[in-house]
């Protein structure tokens, strides 16, 4: 039973590829019955990840993070790119971009968005995509991720970890032009 449920789970998460104005078909969120309860279950001090199902030749991987109110990702990016919907609750998504001064990069955030059940966002590195992510409702969120690799073996999707001791709230001159973070690291 679980392999049916894994391959209907499958097909119906395929479907969420974005279009070209980035609309994807959202039907398979409105599914009650997509996730089975063990990829449901929060955890009680951080958001918690649910490796669903891999692509045999580890080419995508489906995976469900699932949020108590308040929990959150750290500010980070990815190593590929991903396909995201909201199943169930509020998710709020805050992205941030980096400056540079010299030695000390520094955040500043960009914009903040608010996705509901059946909303569906894309993230596409190499640009620059740093986020934070977080359960902004009163009730449990859970979000359906396709990522372009294989999370069975990297872990997890985050590439870079920010501190948010990095964060101000705008840029430090009225010159500061954002940087890449991959730029600023491969020139130190």
């Amino acid at each position: 039973m679980r392999v049916a449920h894994r391959d209907r789970l499958r097909d119906r998460l395929l479907e969420l590829r974005p279009d070209a104005a980035g609309r994807g078909d959202v039907r398979a969120l409105a599914d009650p019955g997509l996730l089975e309860a063990r990829h449901q279950e929060p955890a009680d001090d951080r958001y918690r990840q649910h490796l669903v199902h891999v692509h045999p030749l580890g080419r995508y991987s489906i995976v469900a993070l699932v949020w108590k109110p308040g929990q959150a990702t750290p500010i980070h990016d990815h190593v590929c790119w991903c396909v995201v919907g909201v199943w169930r609750g509020l998710e709020r998504e805050t992205t941030y971009r980096l400056y540079g001064d010299g030695d000390s990069p520094y955040l500043v955030p960009h914009g903040a968005a608010k996705s509901y059940p059946g909303d569906v966002s894309v993230l596409v590195p190499p640009e620059e995509d740093i986020h934070l992510v977080e359960n902004a409702g009163d009730e449990i969120a859970v979000s359906i991720h396709v990522y372009g690799d294989d999370i069975s073996v990297l872990g997890t999707s985050i590439n870079h970890r920010f501190e948010a001791d990095l964060v101000r709230t705008r840029p430090t001159s009225g010159r500061a032009a954002p940087i890449s973070w991959r730029e600023f690291a491969a020139a130190r």
